[in-house]
């Protein structure tokens, strides 16, 4: 996975300092989902294709989120054991690729409509203080999404972004210790009679991710 991640990070950086666009930028994002907060980094490249009527933009953020119910996720995954304090943690990457297209929408300049495919990384970190337990679940899945965004000039090279949208994630497998669940219903080392729907249930993965960033966006 972070391998994947460090591509995407170099691929910004390339667009970012790419001599052959005609117009490229990098940005700085903050703000979160329903779940938690995030920060996001992003690079756009423009007029680098005649005839080419979109902005390209490759972004990676990392939010955090609640990974689920300690308990179930520890019957699910481990053991039935009931001892130790549970503890949890989880945060997902999300990798986005965008084509954005500009509109005249409300009269306002500089107001884009924007969208692309979105590849996610989700991990949960369960732990049970006192019961000498401690696990991850992780899963990882392709989506789309959508979104709106308004740039607001602060300087001739810097602006202000604001942005709102929302993320589909598809379903995908769940993994965690050496059990995995997936959801046309096949499993390894499945406990008991548990199914994935018991799974999903129990583990808050990304699936529908709204969005709202505020940031700083540099014109190179």
């Amino acid at each position: 996975m972070m391998g994947r991640i460090k591509l995407i990070l170099a691929a910004i950086l390339l667009i970012s300092s790419a001599g052959t666009a005609q117009e490229y930028t990098a940005g700085l994002l903050a703000g979160g989902t329903w779940q938690g907060p995030g920060l996001e980094l992003q690079a756009t490249a423009s007029r680098f294709a005649q005839g080419f009527p979109f902005i390209l933009r490759l972004a990676a953020g990392r939010y955090s989120l609640d990974p689920g119910d300690p308990a179930a996720a520890r019957r699910i995954f481990i053991n039935d054991n009931t001892n130790g304090v549970p503890s949890k943690d989880g945060h997902f990457w999300s990798l986005r690729l965008d084509f954005l297209y500009p509109v005249q929408w409300f009269g306002w300049k500089r107001f884009y409509l924007c969208g692309g495919p979105r590849r996610s990384y989700f991990m949960g970190h369960f732990e049970y203080v006192g019961g000498n337990e401690d696990f991850e679940v992780t899963s990882g899945s392709w989506g789309a999404g959508a979104g709106l965004e308004k740039h607001y000039a602060i300087s001739r090279n810097l602006d202000l972004l604001l942005t709102a949208g929302a993320d589909y994630q598809a379903k995908s497998t769940l993994s965690g210790h050496d059990t995995a669940y997936s959801p046309n219903g096949e499993s390894v080392n499945g406990r008991k009679t548990f199914t994935y729907n018991d799974a999903d249930e129990a583990i808050r993965q990304p699936l529908i991710v709204p969005r709202l960033l505020i940031g700083a966006v540099y014109r190179f």
